[in-house]
């Protein structure tokens, strides 16, 4: 890419970062919904649109509709008008970030159309976008459906659905600004960088797998006697309670059960998976110091290093300190970060390379 189409090009990055960042905000007021319990304080899917209530009588209307669901009736019972309204403006913000998110898509995808500024190959790539963008709200409102009916608690696979489609629409959309910022190299002798590329992929899918762990831990499982956290059980660090694995990990009849709907074994997993993390990074940063690699290839491999260094102590504080607010945000907030520098590494490892 010439520095001309660089420049031509320079209105369709700002975009597709400024979708970036608005994706990061969505995930963080996500997290604080989830924590601050507010994602089932809206009871409709109509409510995508509307003003937030503006006078006591509209209050009151959507005080009622909440007072209908699960959540008021088995938990709730108790909540006063005054304790309703902070949780409702969290999930109101959380969705009307979603669907500034949708305006700026839309808006962009319409306007560079309009001016014929896509290419051919550009255009398939903002039709996907743009139909994974309208996906993750369908999704978010599949989740949140079921906190609304019989149990008032939104379901840990589908909760894990939600983040990971918004770390997709994310990483989709950071790849192809990245597309558009780095002009193709001609192949030098002496960068090594491919020599990560395996190691970087097992890496990356393993990190995948915890972020969608994180969100099973961060969820509703089914427990002995109701649904419970599994981020709220064994607060301590590194053994679960008086063992290096609690008996409770084994406690189904089955390995798959163990994994996928025990609550300890469900956070165990994710333990394991974090440990394991460390090892791959502490790999791709002794490999890399054996290889010759350009500088944003060794910007990738230091963004990973101080990563996964912050995130796993966050993960620690977190867990210790029972997931306060504030902690389970920055712990959320790390994970995004590390995703992000992941998807740079690895791009920046598999970029197009012109050969002379």
């Amino acid at each position: 890419m010439s520095t001309q189409q660089l420049t031509s090009n320079k209105a369709i990055i700002n975009w597709l970062l400024t979708g970036c960042f608005l994706i990061y905000i969505m995930v963080v007021v996500g997290c604080l919904t989830r924590l601050t319990h507010s994602g089932l304080s809206i009871t409709d899917w109509s409510f995508m649109g509307s003003i937030p209530p503006l006078n006591d009588e509209m209050w009151q209307e959507r005080f009622q509709k909440y007072q209908q669901s699960p959540e008021f009736i088995k938990i709730n019972y108790n909540m006063t008008l005054t304790e309703f309204k902070p949780i409702f403006l969290w999930e109101y913000i959380h969705r009307l970030i979603g669907r500034t998110i949708g305006y700026v898509f839309l808006g962009g995808f319409l306007y560079f159309l309009l001016i014929k500024r896509f290419s051919k190959d550009m255009l398939v790539s903002m039709i996907i976008l743009f139909f994974m963008g309208a996906m993750q709200a369908v999704i978010g409102w599949w989740m949140v459906y079921s906190g609304l009916q019989k149990q008032p608690a939104v379901s840990h696979y589908r909760l894990a659905t939600h983040l990971i489609s918004a770390f997709t629409l994310f990483a989709f959309t950071f790849w192809f600004a990245l597309k558009l910022i780095n002009k193709p190299l001609v192949i030098e002798k002496e960068n090594e960088g491919y020599k990560l590329k395996t190691i970087s992929v097992i890496y990356f899918v393993v990190l995948i797998l915890q972020i969608i762990y994180g969100a099973f831990t961060a969820g509703f499982v089914e427990g002995d006697s109701a649904k419970i956290r599994p981020g709220h059980i064994f607060n301590t660090w590194p053994k679960m309670g008086d063992s290096w694995t609690a008996e409770q990990v084994y406690m189904k009849e089955n390995f798959s059960q163990n994994i996928l709907t025990n609550p300890s074994g469900i956070q165990f997993v994710h333990r394991t998976l974090a440990l394991i993390l460390v090892g791959f990074v502490l790999y791709i940063w002794y490999k890399s110091n054996q290889l010759k690699l350009n500088s944003k290839q060794t910007t990738g491999v230091s963004l990973i290093i101080y990563g996964i260094t912050i995130q796993f102590i966050l993960g620690v504080f977190t867990l210790i300190y029972q997931v306060p607010v504030i902690l389970g945000v920055l712990h959320q907030s790390g994970a995004f970060f590390l995703f992000g520098a992941s998807v740079y590494l690895i791009f920046h490892i598999f970029k197009p390379l012109n050969k002379h």
